[in-house]
């Protein structure tokens, strides 16, 4: 393993920029992001063993079943070897809009015609209500409202797919946890920042972005001080288009993949990501990048990060 030059979270940075950072700041003070280039089942098993925590118990491997077969989910040839390693149970909560998973019925159809209930369980986390997670120090929501089975698990695999979004701006472990887990209502009250748990009114209700960005990063606390050290976060870095596998009708790949990265601290592993796309050769970048600028998307980097849930000083560990 070699160990890669410190990026900051000032963003794109010249190499002898990062060089001169990473000689003035102590290692001990970042956070590790693992990187393999080349995405593969084996590299994703690889990379999960080198972030050396195990996951024992119940094990939720949070994923996204993608809404369409235009969607950009990841392929279940890709992860069926890491679900197999960690025993871990494919988990998701109904949506909070119209579409082919706002239901239980239409979610758990969709998880099949995409491949997933070949490969593993999958638990659709809100099919039989939803519960709450305490949560402090939030100024928007007062507590998280998660699929009603998440609290049985002992262990959570955060598994995302790192890409651009129409409302976030990116998605990547983050949304993953905030939006991922939330159920039905609970996306309604993060999307309101708090206002309504309402499905049927939540476009209505829609918040101010930067207190939408907020809302996701309270959400990601209520999750983590619940989960404490029994959470891992790994993105896999391909079909990069700027939008979400949410969207039905998404965009095609805008960029080339850029690899498998994992770490312990998931705004230290978001951060990478965004950093990974715009220090990018590939001219495609640039749409990934409008994409995540125009909705002011790193303030979830920097609010998460505020709210002592990472760091955005990070260290590449090429595998």
């Amino acid at each position: 393993m070699a160990a890669g030059l410190l990026l900051s979270s000032c963003g794109a940075r010249t190499e002898a920029a990062q060089a001169a950072d990473a000689a003035d700041v102590d290692t001990a003070a970042v956070s590790t992001v693992y990187y393999i280039k080349d995405i593969t089942p084996e590299n994703l098993v690889r990379i999960y063993n080198a972030l050396g925590r195990k996951s024992e118990g119940k094990v939720a491997v949070k994923i996204s079943t993608g809404e369409s077969k235009k969607s950009h989910q990841l392929e279940p040839a890709l992860i069926k070897p890491l679900i197999d390693e960690v025993g871990g149970t494919l988990v998701e909560c109904n949506t909070a809009y119209a579409g082919n998973r706002n239901t239980t019925e239409a979610h758990r159809k969709t998880a099949e015609e995409h491949g997933y209930t070949a490969i593993a369980e999958v638990d659709i986390m809100d099919a039989e209500g939803d519960t709450i997670l305490p949560l402090e120090g939030g100024k928007h929501i007062k507590y998280d409202i998660v699929g009603k089975s998440y609290p049985g698990y002992d262990f959570t695999v955060v598994l995302s797919h790192f890409k651009g979004h129409a409302m976030g701006g990116f998605g990547g472990a983050l949304k993953n946890v905030a939006i991922g887990i939330a159920s039905s209502a609970g996306k309604s009250y993060i999307h309101s920042a708090g206002k309504t748990s309402d499905v049927d009114s939540i476009w209505s209700n829609i918040a101010a972005q930067d207190d939408f960005l907020e809302s996701m990063g309270e959400a990601c606390k209520a999750v983590f001080d619940h989960a404490g050290d029994n959470i891992l976060f790994i993105n896999v870095a391909n079909n990069i288009s700027v939008d979400c596998d949410c969207d039905g009708n998404a965009a095609p790949p805008s960029m080339g993949d850029l690899g498998i990265l994992a770490s312990l601290d998931p705004v230290a592993l978001d951060r990478a990501c965004v950093d990974m796309v715009a220090n990018s050769n590939d001219p495609g970048k640039d749409a990934v990048m409008e994409r995540i600028n125009s909705r002011h998307g790193t303030h979830i980097l920097d609010y998460s990060e505020q709210l002592g849930l990472g760091s955005q000083k990070y260290r590449i560990v090429e595998l």
